[in-house]
């Protein structure tokens, strides 16, 4: 492994991450990722695309072939800054023996946190995951849902300046996927740092200021929401009447024609406009105009059935 040890401003700044097994499964091939302080990340793909794997190495849980990295501004597995990261790996184990409270206090102790500030913390994070009346049960008594909240606030028990979370909403229901995402919004407010990594796209959506779509163990896009689904937008106006006296002008604009449904591509607004004139002019009846653009799940669907990017591992240009 080779590091970086110049300061940096982003979080997490991992270049050219390769792992191999044995001599012939790649499951990275040259990852560039960065991740700016203070902000909410999240990494999606297919399975088996790599997203535990580069994960992992970045928690120093597995050695990679090949890196040049850092976090939080020191070469990956530096000492002093894992001990200011959280991590919830994807199915974690926890000793069933313990009860919810002792669990955190034991993590904590770990993290050389203070007994008293163990014991406040230990209280207001179980609060926070909704735990507090399971505090002083058995973790074999947990369903997998409070298990995987347990795992939450584990990882915020050393107060970290960047939380890694693997599957963080795995097994909660809708109300629990809620307050996940109302704690990460609120440690983003914090100034803290999230990475998740998630097959729930939704989830993402909502919390997430940039992502990056890992395909066949290689970046295939990252960026800003916006910035992955610009190039998606378009217009649809849905009409009534005989739209034959304005066919032509229609395809001058460069519009489809669907039954009573005309798509515009792009951000031409002038072009929606002139559309919209030339239907009214021939007294057609607008019955409503829709801007789309793709969801991220459609982006990374588009993502996975491109060729890969090259063998740099660059993220691939959004298109325009």
């Amino acid at each position: 492994m080779v590091g970086l040890t110049e300061m940096t401003n982003w979080a997490i700044d991992l270049i050219d991450v390769r792992k191999t097994y044995g001599q012939t499964i790649h499951a990275l091939r040259g990852v560039n990722l960065q991740v700016g302080r203070g902000e909410v990340f999240g990494l999606l793909g297919p399975n088996g695309a790599g997203k535990s794997t580069l994960v992992k190495i970045m928690m120093t849980v597995v050695r990679p072939t090949h890196l040049l990295g850092t976090i939080l501004g020191r070469p990956v597995g530096h000492r002093g800054k894992l001990a200011r990261t959280g991590y919830l790996p994807e199915n974690h184990r926890f000793p069933g023996y313990l009860t919810g409270a002792k669990l955190l206090d034991f993590y904590a102790a770990l993290a050389k946190v203070p007994r008293r500030e163990r014991k406040r913390r230990a209280k207001r994070l179980l609060e926070q995951v909704g735990m507090s009346q399971w505090a002083d049960t058995r973790i074999d008594k947990y369903s997998k849902g409070m298990l995987q909240r347990l795992g939450i606030a584990q990882a915020l028990m050393n107060d970290p300046e960047l939380i890694v979370l693997d599957e963080p909403t795995d097994g909660l229901d809708p109300v629990g996927r809620r307050e996940v995402r109302n704690l990460l919004l609120d440690l983003k407010r914090q100034g803290k740092t999230v990475f998740l990594n998630s097959h729930l796209l939704s989830e993402l959506e909502m919390v997430c200021d940039r992502v990056a779509i890992l395909v066949d163990g290689l970046v295939a896009r990252q960026g800003t929401l916006r910035e992955l689904t610009e190039h998606t937008i378009d217009y649809r106006i849905t009409f009534s009447g005989d739209v034959t006296p304005v066919k032509g002008r229609l395809d001058a604009l460069g519009a489809s024609l669907d039954g009573q449904v005309i798509t515009l591509a792009g951000h031409h607004l002038d072009k929606v406009n002139a559309a919209i004139d030339a239907l009214r002019a021939k007294g057609l009846l607008i019955e409503s105009v829709e801007q789309r653009r793709f969801s991220l799940e459609d982006v990374l669907v588009e993502a996975m059935g491109e060729s890969a990017p090259s063998a740099t591992g660059a993220a691939r240009p959004i298109p325009r």
